[in-house]
C-alpha cells in the first residue's frame, strides 16, 4: 500500500479524503509527524498556498506528500473570500463567524452565484503536480443542515435541493471540489 502524506491537521478534511481515496493508499496526517500547528498559508492564490505546504513537508521530511487549498469564491464579493475563506472572519479560523460575515455581506444580493475551488499539490519523486477541482453552486439565505464542514450549510450546489451539510458524507463525495480534484490525483497516482 502506497504511503502518502496528507499535510493537513483538519481531521475534517483528513477524514474526507481518506473516505474518497478508500483502501488504495495509507494517508497519514501531520500530527503523525509530530507537527501540530498550521503551516503558514502565505500564498496570493489557492495555488500558491497548497505548494507552499507540500513543499514544506517534502523539505522537512523527503516523503511523498500532497496538501490542498480551497476558497469559496462569490461572484457578487468579486470572488471573496477566495484564498482567505478559512479566516474571513479572524484569524482563529472560526466557521460559524466566517459563514455569519458571508450571509451579512450577501444580504441584500440578488446574484448568489458561487464555487467551490480545490487545488491540490502532489510531491511525489521530488517533482510537484497540480490537480483542481470546481463545483459551482449558490450562496443559501440560511444555514441549512449539520453535515460536512466550514462554509457546508450556505453551499447549494447546480442542480441539487440541498447544502453540502444536508448531504451525507458519501453523497458529497461523490460530487465536491475536493472529490473532483482528488479523482485526479488517483488517477495520476495509479498511472505511476
Amino acid at each position: 500500500m502506497k504511503k502518502l502524506v496528507f499535510a493537513t491537521n483538519n481531521q475534517h478534511k483528513l477524514n474526507e479524503i481518506k473516505s474518497i481515496l478508500g483502501n488504495k493508499f495509507n494517508i497519514l496526517g501531520l500530527k503523525e509527524f509530530g507537527i501540530d500547528y498550521d503551516i503558514p498559508e502565505t500564498g496570493k492564490n489557492l495555488a500558491e498556498n497548497a505548494f507552499i505546504k507540500s513543499n514544506f513537508i517534502f523539505t522537512k521530511f523527503a516523503v511523498d506528500v500532497f496538501s490542498d487549498d480551497t476558497g469559496l469564491e462569490i461572484d457578487a464579493l468579486n470572488g471573496r473570500p477566495g484564498v482567505y475563506s478559512a479566516r474571513y472572519a479572524g484569524e482563529d479560523g472560526d466557521s460559524e463567524a466566517n459563514i455569519k460575515k458571508v450571509l451579512a455581506e450577501m444580504k441584500h444580493k440578488f446574484n448568489r452565484k458561487a464555487r467551490f475551488r480545490t487545488v491540490i499539490s502532489l510531491i511525489i519523486d521530488g517533482k510537484e503536480h497540480q490537480f483542481d477541482g470546481i463545483v459551482e453552486g449558490v450562496i443559501t439565505d440560511t444555514k441549512k443542515g449539520d453535515s460536512g464542514f466550514g462554509y457546508d450549510p450556505i453551499f447549494m450546489p447546480d442542480n441539487y435541493e440541498e447544502t453540502f451539510a444536508e448531504m451525507s458524507n458519501n453523497e458529497k463525495n461523490k460530487i465536491s471540489h475536493r472529490a473532483l480534484a482528488t479523482k485526479k490525483l488517483i488517477e495520476f497516482l495509479n498511472k505511476k
